[in-house]
Protein backbone atom coordinates (compact mmCIF):
# COMPACT_ATOMS: atom_id res chain seq x y z
CA UNK A 1 0.00 0.00 0.00
CA UNK A 2 1.49 3.34 -0.98
CA UNK A 3 1.90 6.22 1.45
CA UNK A 4 -0.83 8.40 -0.05
CA UNK A 5 -3.32 5.54 0.21
CA UNK A 6 -2.43 5.00 3.87
CA UNK A 7 -2.99 8.68 4.58
CA UNK A 8 -6.32 8.72 2.77
CA UNK A 9 -7.56 5.75 4.76
CA UNK A 10 -7.32 7.74 7.98
CA UNK A 11 -9.84 10.36 6.80
CA UNK A 12 -13.40 9.59 7.84
CA UNK A 13 -16.69 11.13 6.73
CA UNK A 14 -17.12 12.73 10.15
CA UNK A 15 -13.56 14.13 9.99
CA UNK A 16 -14.36 16.04 6.81
CA UNK A 17 -17.68 17.32 8.14
CA UNK A 18 -15.87 18.56 11.25
CA UNK A 19 -13.06 20.12 9.22
CA UNK A 20 -15.30 22.05 6.83
CA UNK A 21 -17.71 23.28 9.49
CA UNK A 22 -14.84 24.18 11.81
CA UNK A 23 -13.07 26.15 9.10
CA UNK A 24 -16.16 28.23 8.34
CA UNK A 25 -16.50 29.06 12.03
CA UNK A 26 -12.94 30.34 12.52
CA UNK A 27 -12.92 32.21 9.22
CA UNK A 28 -16.10 34.04 10.19
CA UNK A 29 -14.92 34.61 13.75
CA UNK A 30 -11.74 36.32 12.57
CA UNK A 31 -13.67 38.43 10.05
CA UNK A 32 -16.11 39.56 12.75
CA UNK A 33 -13.57 40.32 15.49
CA UNK A 34 -10.24 40.98 13.77
CA UNK A 35 -8.50 38.48 16.06
CA UNK A 36 -6.87 35.15 15.23
CA UNK A 37 -9.41 32.42 15.90
CA UNK A 38 -9.46 28.69 16.54
CA UNK A 39 -11.91 25.98 17.39
CA UNK A 40 -12.01 22.42 18.61
CA UNK A 41 -14.64 20.42 16.72
CA UNK A 42 -16.04 17.04 17.72
CA UNK A 43 -18.82 15.07 16.03
CA UNK A 44 -20.16 18.02 13.97
CA UNK A 45 -20.29 20.38 16.95
CA UNK A 46 -17.73 22.78 18.40
CA UNK A 47 -16.38 21.66 21.77
CA UNK A 48 -14.89 25.12 22.07
CA UNK A 49 -14.08 28.25 20.08
CA UNK A 50 -11.95 31.25 20.95
CA UNK A 51 -10.11 34.30 19.71
CA UNK A 52 -6.52 35.06 20.67
CA UNK A 53 -5.77 36.60 24.08
CA UNK A 54 -2.82 36.45 26.48
CA UNK A 55 -2.80 33.55 28.94
CA UNK A 56 -2.36 34.45 32.58
CA UNK A 57 -0.87 32.06 35.11
CA UNK A 58 -4.23 30.52 36.04
CA UNK A 59 -5.20 29.95 32.41
CA UNK A 60 -1.88 28.24 31.71
CA UNK A 61 -2.47 25.88 34.63
CA UNK A 62 -6.05 25.18 33.56
CA UNK A 63 -5.09 24.50 29.95
CA UNK A 64 -1.81 22.65 30.62
CA UNK A 65 0.17 25.30 28.74
CA UNK A 66 3.80 25.25 29.83
CA UNK A 67 5.62 27.82 27.68
CA UNK A 68 6.31 31.34 28.91
CA UNK A 69 4.66 33.13 25.98
CA UNK A 70 2.53 32.00 23.05
CA UNK A 71 1.73 33.28 19.58
CA UNK A 72 -1.73 34.64 18.85
CA UNK A 73 -2.86 31.54 16.97
CA UNK A 74 -1.49 29.28 19.72
CA UNK A 75 -3.42 31.12 22.45
CA UNK A 76 -6.59 30.96 20.33
CA UNK A 77 -6.38 27.18 20.08
CA UNK A 78 -5.26 26.62 23.68
CA UNK A 79 -8.31 28.58 24.85
CA UNK A 80 -10.64 26.84 22.40
CA UNK A 81 -9.55 23.42 23.59
CA UNK A 82 -9.60 24.60 27.20
CA UNK A 83 -13.30 25.42 26.98
CA UNK A 84 -14.25 21.75 27.38
CA UNK A 85 -11.17 19.57 27.58
CA UNK A 86 -13.14 16.36 28.12
CA UNK A 87 -15.23 16.82 24.95
CA UNK A 88 -12.21 18.01 22.96
CA UNK A 89 -10.44 14.65 23.25
CA UNK A 90 -9.95 13.40 19.66
CA UNK A 91 -11.06 16.72 18.15
CA UNK A 92 -10.61 18.20 14.70
CA UNK A 93 -8.87 21.58 14.88
CA UNK A 94 -9.42 24.65 12.74
CA UNK A 95 -7.14 27.70 12.74
CA UNK A 96 -7.84 31.02 11.04
CA UNK A 97 -4.12 31.70 10.55
CA UNK A 98 -0.99 29.73 9.74
CA UNK A 99 -0.22 26.90 12.13
CA UNK A 100 3.16 27.69 13.63
CA UNK A 101 5.66 25.47 15.44
CA UNK A 102 4.43 26.52 18.86
CA UNK A 103 0.83 25.57 18.13
CA UNK A 104 1.95 22.25 16.65
CA UNK A 105 3.99 21.49 19.78
CA UNK A 106 0.96 22.07 21.98
CA UNK A 107 -1.21 19.85 19.76
CA UNK A 108 1.46 17.12 19.84
CA UNK A 109 0.91 16.69 23.60
CA UNK A 110 -2.87 16.42 23.20
CA UNK A 111 -5.03 13.82 21.44
CA UNK A 112 -6.45 15.15 18.18
CA UNK A 113 -7.62 13.57 14.91
CA UNK A 114 -6.73 16.34 12.48
CA UNK A 115 -6.31 20.00 11.64
CA UNK A 116 -7.39 22.43 8.92
CA UNK A 117 -5.67 25.77 8.37
CA UNK A 118 -4.73 28.11 5.51
CA UNK A 119 -1.02 27.27 5.82
CA UNK A 120 1.62 25.57 7.96
CA UNK A 121 5.18 26.46 8.84
CA UNK A 122 7.83 23.94 7.83
CA UNK A 123 8.55 23.13 11.47
CA UNK A 124 4.86 22.58 12.21
CA UNK A 125 4.65 20.09 9.34
CA UNK A 126 7.73 18.26 10.64
CA UNK A 127 6.06 17.89 14.03
CA UNK A 128 2.84 16.58 12.48
CA UNK A 129 4.79 14.01 10.45
CA UNK A 130 5.81 12.43 13.76
CA UNK A 131 2.42 12.83 15.43
CA UNK A 132 0.24 9.71 15.76
CA UNK A 133 2.83 7.70 13.82
CA UNK A 134 2.39 9.85 10.73
CA UNK A 135 -1.35 9.28 10.46
CA UNK A 136 -2.46 12.73 11.61
CA UNK A 137 -4.82 14.44 9.13
CA UNK A 138 -3.46 17.77 7.90
CA UNK A 139 -5.64 19.81 5.52
CA UNK A 140 -4.61 23.07 3.89
CA UNK A 141 -7.50 25.21 2.68
CA UNK A 142 -7.54 28.23 0.40
CA UNK A 143 -8.75 31.08 2.66
CA UNK A 144 -10.17 32.90 -0.38
CA UNK A 145 -12.35 30.02 -1.52
CA UNK A 146 -16.07 30.84 -1.71
CA UNK A 147 -18.44 27.85 -2.01
CA UNK A 148 -21.59 27.79 -4.15
CA UNK A 149 -24.64 29.47 -2.65
CA UNK A 150 -26.68 26.27 -2.85
CA UNK A 151 -26.00 23.21 -0.68
CA UNK A 152 -27.34 19.73 -1.36
CA UNK A 153 -27.54 16.55 0.70
CA UNK A 154 -28.72 13.04 -0.14
CA UNK A 155 -30.66 11.20 2.56
CA UNK A 156 -32.25 7.82 1.92
CA UNK A 157 -32.32 8.37 -1.83
CA UNK A 158 -33.79 11.88 -1.58
CA UNK A 159 -31.77 14.98 -2.49
CA UNK A 160 -32.38 18.06 -0.37
CA UNK A 161 -31.37 21.52 -1.51
CA UNK A 162 -31.12 24.80 0.38
CA UNK A 163 -29.31 28.11 0.30
CA UNK A 164 -26.23 28.44 2.49
CA UNK A 165 -26.60 30.52 5.63
CA UNK A 166 -24.64 33.60 4.59
CA UNK A 167 -25.95 35.96 7.29
CA UNK A 168 -23.18 38.15 8.71
CA UNK A 169 -23.15 38.40 12.49
CA UNK A 170 -21.86 41.77 13.68
CA UNK A 171 -22.27 44.09 16.65
CA UNK A 172 -25.24 45.63 14.82
CA UNK A 173 -27.08 42.36 15.53
CA UNK A 174 -27.13 43.43 19.19
CA UNK A 175 -28.63 46.88 18.74
CA UNK A 176 -32.21 45.93 19.72
CA UNK A 177 -31.86 45.70 23.51
CA UNK A 178 -35.31 44.95 24.92
CA UNK A 179 -34.63 44.90 28.68
CA UNK A 180 -34.61 47.80 31.14
CA UNK A 181 -30.83 47.42 31.36
CA UNK A 182 -29.61 48.66 27.96
CA UNK A 183 -25.89 48.45 28.69
CA UNK A 184 -23.93 45.73 26.91
CA UNK A 185 -20.26 46.71 27.36
CA UNK A 186 -17.69 46.13 24.58
CA UNK A 187 -16.23 43.01 26.20
CA UNK A 188 -19.71 41.46 26.40
CA UNK A 189 -20.40 42.41 22.78
CA UNK A 190 -17.26 40.52 21.82
CA UNK A 191 -18.32 37.50 23.88
CA UNK A 192 -21.79 37.50 22.31
CA UNK A 193 -20.25 37.60 18.84
CA UNK A 194 -18.09 34.59 19.71
CA UNK A 195 -21.11 32.75 21.08
CA UNK A 196 -23.39 33.58 18.15
CA UNK A 197 -20.86 32.58 15.50
CA UNK A 198 -20.13 29.34 17.36
CA UNK A 199 -23.87 28.57 17.38
CA UNK A 200 -24.11 29.20 13.64
CA UNK A 201 -22.11 25.98 13.18
CA UNK A 202 -23.62 24.00 16.08
CA UNK A 203 -26.39 21.45 15.61
CA UNK A 204 -29.67 22.97 16.79
CA UNK A 205 -31.19 23.37 19.32
CA UNK A 206 -28.18 24.98 20.96
CA UNK A 207 -27.07 27.41 23.67
CA UNK A 208 -23.61 28.88 24.21
CA UNK A 209 -22.06 30.56 27.27
CA UNK A 210 -19.01 32.76 26.61
CA UNK A 211 -16.51 34.78 28.61
CA UNK A 212 -13.28 36.64 27.77
CA UNK A 213 -13.52 35.93 24.04
CA UNK A 214 -14.04 32.19 24.30
CA UNK A 215 -16.87 29.75 24.67
CA UNK A 216 -17.03 28.15 28.11
CA UNK A 217 -20.05 25.90 27.67
CA UNK A 218 -22.00 24.69 24.63
CA UNK A 219 -25.22 22.70 24.84
CA UNK A 220 -25.82 21.25 21.39
CA UNK A 221 -28.45 19.24 19.57
CA UNK A 222 -30.98 18.87 22.37
CA UNK A 223 -34.70 18.54 21.73
CA UNK A 224 -35.54 21.03 24.50
CA UNK A 225 -33.91 24.42 24.88
CA UNK A 226 -33.89 24.21 28.67
CA UNK A 227 -31.83 21.04 28.35
CA UNK A 228 -29.39 22.97 26.14
CA UNK A 229 -29.21 25.71 28.77
CA UNK A 230 -28.63 23.23 31.59
CA UNK A 231 -26.00 21.27 29.67
CA UNK A 232 -24.11 24.39 28.60
CA UNK A 233 -24.42 25.81 32.12
CA UNK A 234 -23.01 22.66 33.68
CA UNK A 235 -20.04 22.82 31.31
CA UNK A 236 -19.53 26.50 32.13
CA UNK A 237 -19.58 25.68 35.84
CA UNK A 238 -16.97 22.94 35.35
CA UNK A 239 -14.82 25.34 33.36
CA UNK A 240 -15.03 27.81 36.23
CA UNK A 241 -14.27 25.15 38.87
CA UNK A 242 -11.12 24.13 37.00
CA UNK A 243 -9.65 27.45 38.19
CA UNK A 244 -10.31 26.69 41.87
CA UNK A 245 -7.08 26.58 43.94
CA UNK A 246 -7.88 23.03 45.11
CA UNK A 247 -8.00 21.87 41.49
CA UNK A 248 -4.95 23.83 40.36
CA UNK A 249 -2.91 22.36 43.24
CA UNK A 250 -3.78 18.69 42.68
CA UNK A 251 -0.51 16.76 43.30
CA UNK A 252 -0.17 14.92 39.99
CA UNK A 253 2.56 12.36 39.57
CA UNK A 254 5.09 13.55 36.94
CA UNK A 255 4.41 12.54 33.32
CA UNK A 256 0.69 12.04 33.92
CA UNK A 257 -0.78 12.37 30.43
CA UNK A 258 -3.11 15.29 29.66
CA UNK A 259 -6.17 13.11 29.11
CA UNK A 260 -5.59 11.36 32.45
CA UNK A 261 -5.25 14.76 34.15
CA UNK A 262 -8.53 15.86 32.57
CA UNK A 263 -10.33 12.72 33.72
CA UNK A 264 -9.03 13.12 37.28
CA UNK A 265 -9.96 16.81 37.41
CA UNK A 266 -13.42 16.07 36.06
CA UNK A 267 -13.87 13.28 38.59
CA UNK A 268 -12.74 15.47 41.51
CA UNK A 269 -15.13 18.24 40.48
CA UNK A 270 -18.01 15.80 40.13
CA UNK A 271 -17.03 13.76 43.24
CA UNK A 272 -17.09 10.73 40.96
CA UNK A 273 -16.28 7.27 42.33
CA UNK A 274 -13.54 7.04 39.70
CA UNK A 275 -11.30 9.30 41.74
CA UNK A 276 -11.63 7.12 44.85
CA UNK A 277 -10.67 4.01 42.89
CA UNK A 278 -7.95 5.41 40.64
CA UNK A 279 -6.30 8.33 42.43
CA UNK A 280 -3.17 6.36 43.41
CA UNK A 281 -2.29 5.95 39.72
CA UNK A 282 -2.07 9.69 39.13
CA UNK A 283 -1.76 11.57 42.45
CA UNK A 284 0.71 11.57 45.33
CA UNK A 285 -2.12 11.83 47.83
CA UNK A 286 -5.87 11.52 47.91
CA UNK A 287 -7.46 14.78 46.70
CA UNK A 288 -9.46 17.13 48.85
CA UNK A 289 -13.09 16.84 47.77
CA UNK A 290 -15.00 20.12 47.71
CA UNK A 291 -18.45 20.28 49.20
CA UNK A 292 -21.42 21.46 47.16
CA UNK A 293 -21.42 24.67 49.20
CA UNK A 294 -17.77 25.36 48.37
CA UNK A 295 -18.35 24.71 44.68
CA UNK A 296 -21.47 26.89 44.59
CA UNK A 297 -19.65 29.73 46.34
CA UNK A 298 -16.83 29.57 43.78
CA UNK A 299 -19.28 29.63 40.89
CA UNK A 300 -21.22 32.54 42.44
CA UNK A 301 -18.03 34.62 42.39
CA UNK A 302 -18.04 34.47 38.61
CA UNK A 303 -20.23 36.97 36.76
CA UNK A 304 -20.65 38.99 33.54
CA UNK A 305 -20.96 35.82 31.46
CA UNK A 306 -22.66 36.11 28.06
CA UNK A 307 -25.20 33.68 26.61
CA UNK A 308 -26.49 33.27 23.09
CA UNK A 309 -29.31 31.10 21.80
CA UNK A 310 -29.59 29.86 18.21
CA UNK A 311 -33.33 30.69 18.18
CA UNK A 312 -35.83 32.33 20.52
CA UNK A 313 -35.84 31.48 24.22
CA UNK A 314 -39.37 30.19 24.90
CA UNK A 315 -39.54 30.20 28.70
CA UNK A 316 -38.07 32.13 31.63
CA UNK A 317 -36.67 28.94 33.18
CA UNK A 318 -33.72 29.25 30.78
CA UNK A 319 -32.91 32.67 32.23
CA UNK A 320 -33.21 31.39 35.81
CA UNK A 321 -30.71 28.61 35.05
CA UNK A 322 -28.35 30.90 33.18
CA UNK A 323 -28.26 33.38 36.06
CA UNK A 324 -26.89 30.65 38.36
CA UNK A 325 -23.81 30.40 36.12
CA UNK A 326 -23.12 34.14 36.12
CA UNK A 327 -24.91 35.11 32.91
CA UNK A 328 -25.68 38.84 32.71
CA UNK A 329 -25.81 39.45 28.93
CA UNK A 330 -27.98 37.57 26.44
CA UNK A 331 -28.52 37.51 22.68
CA UNK A 332 -31.43 35.60 21.21
CA UNK A 333 -33.61 35.74 18.10
CA UNK A 334 -36.82 36.84 19.83
CA UNK A 335 -40.24 36.14 18.41
CA UNK A 336 -41.72 33.83 21.05
CA UNK A 337 -45.29 34.32 22.24
CA UNK A 338 -43.73 34.47 25.72
CA UNK A 339 -41.10 37.12 24.96
CA UNK A 340 -42.54 39.40 27.65
CA UNK A 341 -42.21 36.66 30.28
CA UNK A 342 -38.57 36.11 29.36
CA UNK A 343 -37.86 39.86 29.44
CA UNK A 344 -39.49 40.06 32.87
CA UNK A 345 -37.12 37.44 34.30
CA UNK A 346 -34.14 39.26 32.78
CA UNK A 347 -35.32 42.51 34.37
CA UNK A 348 -35.65 40.76 37.73
CA UNK A 349 -31.89 40.06 37.65
CA UNK A 350 -30.80 43.26 35.93
CA UNK A 351 -29.67 41.44 32.79
CA UNK A 352 -29.30 43.07 29.38
CA UNK A 353 -30.86 41.12 26.51
CA UNK A 354 -30.83 41.85 22.78
CA UNK A 355 -33.22 40.47 20.19
CA UNK A 356 -31.17 39.75 17.06
CA UNK A 357 -34.00 38.66 14.77
CA UNK A 358 -31.58 35.99 13.46
CA UNK A 359 -32.31 32.28 13.75
CA UNK A 360 -29.14 30.19 13.54
CA UNK A 361 -30.51 26.67 13.15
CA UNK A 362 -27.87 24.36 11.69
CA UNK A 363 -28.41 20.77 10.57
Amino acid sequence: MNESKKTFDTVGYINLLDALNAWQLVKELKEATGFAAADSFKHVNPAGAAISAPLDRTAKQMYLAQEETYSDIATAYIRARGADRISAYGDFIALSDECDEQTARYIFNEHSDGIIAPSYSDKALEIFKEYRKGRYIVIRIDPNYEPPQTETRDVYGITFEQARNTVKITSHSLSNVVTRNKNIPPEAVLDLLVAQIALKYTQSNSICYAKNGQTIGIGAGQQSRIHCTRLAGEKADIWRLRSHPNILSLPFIPDTKPFDRNNVIDAVIRCDDYIYNEWQRFLYEKPFIMTDEEKNNWIKGFTDVSLSSDAYIPFGDNIERAYKSGVRFIAQAGGSVRDNDVIEVCDKYGMAMAFTGIRLFHH
